[in-house]
C-alpha cells in the first residue's frame, strides 16, 4: 500500500490542479475522493480532467468539489446495486 493509499482514509485534503474548460482551477478533495476519482476515470478510460469537466459542466449552482463528491458517492451507490 502506498502511502496515499494509506491517507486514503485519513481524511486528508489534497489540493490539486487541472485545467478545466480552457482555465486552471484548483480542487481540494480528501485523498479517498482522488482515489475514487481516478478508479472511475480509468474505467471510462479517460483523464481525471475529462471526468472533472463532465461533472463542472452539469453541477449547476452547487461547488466544484461538492459535486464530485457527490458524483464519486452516486457512482458507488450505483455499484452496489444487486444485478
Amino acid at each position: 500500500m502506498s502511502s496515499e493509499d494509506g491517507d486514503a482514509y485519513s481524511g486528508r485534503v489534497i489540493k490539486h490542479s487541472l485545467s478545466i474548460a480552457g482555465h486552471r482551477t484548483s480542487i481540494s478533495l480528501e485523498a479517498a475522493f482522488w482515489t475514487a476519482l481516478r478508479e472511475i476515470a480509468a474505467a471510462q478510460d479517460i483523464s481525471i480532467a475529462a471526468l472533472v469537466a463532465e461533472i463542472d459542466s452539469t453541477r449547476g449552482q452547487a461547488n466544484l468539489s461538492s459535486a464530485i463528491r457527490v458524483h464519486v458517492l452516486k457512482h458507488a451507490q450505483r455499484a452496489a446495486l444487486p444485478g
